[in-house]
């Protein structure tokens, strides 16, 4: 079955998760910090607990407790928090080390379906980040990744981070359309949700994993969305994309 999206001419990508498995990859990058500092943590575990403070550290900012950053400071910021609970002296590691493992989340594998399915949506839609990302972090995600975006928009281009109404609707202005003909790609149920509410089309990709094999969250659409699709490339089918 496909969808007439032809008044559409923007898809807005989640990509932490939607479009990339991030949880192997800070895993992957944080397997060899941990062995060396003598670190005893399983690093997908690891993965999970740096991951867990993200909404946290995001809502000091959207309620106004703390000004706008960059997600790159938060996590950061959340890198050190997880070491420090684990009775790390983190002030005692160079600072480069922990720079380098703070770019985990710009060198994370796409999952196996997304660039093909990028590759084959890019065609009728212009297509890119609508992310909780920072620029410069989308950029040399995509980089590593071969993620063929369009533009890049999203919390740096509204200073909010999702879902915050202003996220999707800057968005939406930064590309000089109308929200009703931009639509948002996400596996997540709460950012479409927020994301219906400001008027832009929707579409849910199903990944059932990116929690590892016990996740409980977001595993079936929980609403009508426009689109419900379990990868990018049947996203393409749906969309009739050649």
């Amino acid at each position: 079955m496909t969808h007439d999206f032809s008044d559409v001419g923007f898809l807005g990508f989640d990509v932490f998760g939607t479009v990339v498995d991030w949880r192997s990859g800070v895993a992957r990058a944080a397997e060899p910090f941990l062995t060396e500092h003598g670190i005893d943590i399983d690093p997908l575990a690891f993965a999970d607990e740096w991951r867990s403070l993200y909404q946290p550290a995001m809502q000091r900012v959207r309620a106004g407790d703390r000004p706008w950053v960059k997600l790159d400071l938060l996590h950061r910021e959340n890198l050190e928090t997880v070491l420090a609970r684990h009775d790390v002296d983190f002030g005692a590691i160079a600072d480069l080390e922990l720079t380098e493992l703070n770019t985990a989340w710009e060198k994370l594998d796409p999952w196996p379906d997304a660039v093909a399915g990028l590759t084959r949506l890019k065609q009728p839609f212009a297509i890119g980040p609508l992310s909780n990302g920072s620029i410069a972090g989308m950029m040399r995600l995509a980089r590593f990744g071969g993620l063929p975006w369009d533009v890049i928009t999203g919390a740096e281009i509204s200073h909010s981070y999702k879902p915050m109404p202003q996220t999707y609707l800057r968005s939406a202005e930064a590309v000089g359309l109308r929200p009703e003909q931009v639509a948002m790609v996400a596996a997540h149920n709460g950012d479409l949700a927020a994301a219906r509410a400001t008027g832009l089309r929707t579409v849910f990709v199903a990944r059932p994993h990116e929690h590892g094999p016990d996740q409980t969250t977001d595993l079936t659409a929980e609403q009508d969305w426009d689109v419900v699709v379990d990868s990018l490339t049947e996203a393409a089918d749906a969309l009739g994309c050649p």
